[in-house]
């Protein structure tokens, strides 16, 4: 099946419009009976999205999808495929604008393999001490360097493995890489495009 069936679902002016953006970006969807599940897009426009995903709902489920770098978008499933979903996106003109921006941003720093640029993504917080509890119960206290929708930077001189489950503040999330004087983590669920500011408390 073509992705003309999902096209099929996005007004004739975005069609002609809006091109779709390959890139690959992690991210979680929600479904109706608020159950989530972990994604990955394979190509974008400001119409809609093509996500890989082990969990694959059916034609005409309600989605809220939220990428990273993109933050939150909501839509209709409108065909599924081996490894995934496509699904429309619904927004206003405004939101589209801006999100065609982001894609062309996204799309211009590929090409030109520059490097992520974090100016727009990442906050350093007012109140950088934060809580951290480990799978065992333990707590400790450690400072957040800077954080996104999607996750955060972390410096402590504790030695955290990659995949370890943590819970800072009431933010639940998982190691996902070593950084220098700490670690990284992602959240489980993203944080709302809108809480998100210097004076956020995870």
């Amino acid at each position: 099946m073509s992705e003309a069936v999902l096209d099929r679902n996005v007004k004739e002016h975005e069609k002609r419009r809006f091109a779709r953006v390959p890139v690959r970006l992690p991210g979680r969807f929600m479904l109706p009976d608020q159950s989530e599940h972990s994604c990955i897009s394979e190509n974008i426009s400001p119409g809609g999205i093509l996500l890989n995903a082990e969990q694959i709902p059916a034609i005409g489920t309600r989605v809220v999808c939220y990428l990273d770098q993109i933050g939150r978008v909501e839509g209709v499933v409108t065909r599924t495929t081996r490894t995934g979903f496509a699904m429309t996106i619904a927004a206003t003109v405004r939101k589209r604008d801006k999100l065609a921006s982001q894609l062309m941003w996204l799309a211009n720093r590929n090409l030109l393999g520059l490097p992520e640029d974090r100016r727009h993504e990442r906050i350093a917080p007012r109140q950088p001490m934060t809580e951290m509890m480990m799978p065992s119960g333990a707590r400790h206290m450690v400072r957040l360097v800077d954080f996104s929708q999607s996750g955060a930077a972390i410096s402590s001189n504790i030695q955290m493995e990659i995949g370890t489950a943590v819970t800072l503040g009431r933010t639940r999330a998982r190691v996902v890489r070593q950084i220098e004087g700490g670690f990284a983590v992602e959240f489980s669920r993203p944080i709302p495009a809108h809480e998100l500011d210097p004076d956020t408390i995870l």
